[in-house]
């Protein structure tokens, strides 16, 4: 009985093992095949571990798919709006650092009150002066002309974003030199609004000058 027992035991295993083995080489019986390019969504260029932004689909000169917190799904309007700060701020700052080292350099205003001035003082010593009226007056044509061009754009011109038509030096020719430079822009503000971060804790921790430290 144990013998006729086993000799069942080892036939079934062995029909198994054959069974197992066909299934293997047999294709899969009415299945969908599989389309990565459908089913799966590109990740982000920046952050790897995340699905890229479909709102943002490289619109952007600089679009690397970096957005955790979501912002590009508020619709097109706040979008574009978005990307507008972004360079107003990455221009901004490019000046800024520029401006921060220059002074820092001994370069400023002629007068006995910007004698041995820092660019960490400036700010208070154009106000005691009476000369940051100037430099409020000459912003504010700046961001009253910005606001119009804002104010036409959100009733349709087609304007793009941080677009002022300013280019004297005639270096946009063409639509990949165009973008190209978009790109440098981009990249050099970004780099500008973290630089300029950095300098003014530097110089405010060491209550130095250039350079910091």
């Amino acid at each position: 009985l144990v013998g006729g027992l086993s000799s069942t035991l080892i036939c079934f295993s062995m029909a198994c093992v054959l069974y197992s083995a066909a299934l293997a080489f047999a294709g899969p019986s009415g299945a969908r095949p599989y389309r990565a390019g459908v089913e799966m969504m590109a990740k982000s260029k920046s952050l790897p571990f995340l699905e890229a932004p479909p709102q943002l689909a490289s619109q952007y000169a600089g679009d690397v798919g970096f957005d955790p917190l979501g912002f590009s799904k508020s619709g097109p309007q706040t979008l574009t709006w978005m990307r507008e700060a972004e360079l107003k701020h990455s221009r901004v700052c490019m000046l800024a650092v520029a401006g921060w080292l220059v002074v820092d350099l001994g370069i400023h205003f002629p007068g006995a009150q910007y004698e041995g001035l820092r660019a960490l003082t400036a700010h208070n010593a154009m106000v005691e002066s009476g000369n940051m009226w100037l430099l409020l007056i000459a912003v504010s044509i700046l961001e009253l002309a910005g606001g119009l061009a804002l104010y036409e754009q959100a009733n349709g011109s087609g304007r793009a974003a941080g677009d002022y038509k300013f280019d004297p030096l005639g270096y946009a020719q063409d639509e990949a030199t165009l973008q190209e430079l978009q790109l440098k822009e981009i990249k050099n503000g970004r780099l500008a609004m973290i630089a300029f971060s950095g300098i003014v804790t530097q110089a405010a921790l060491s209550g130095r000058g250039l350079p910091y430290f």
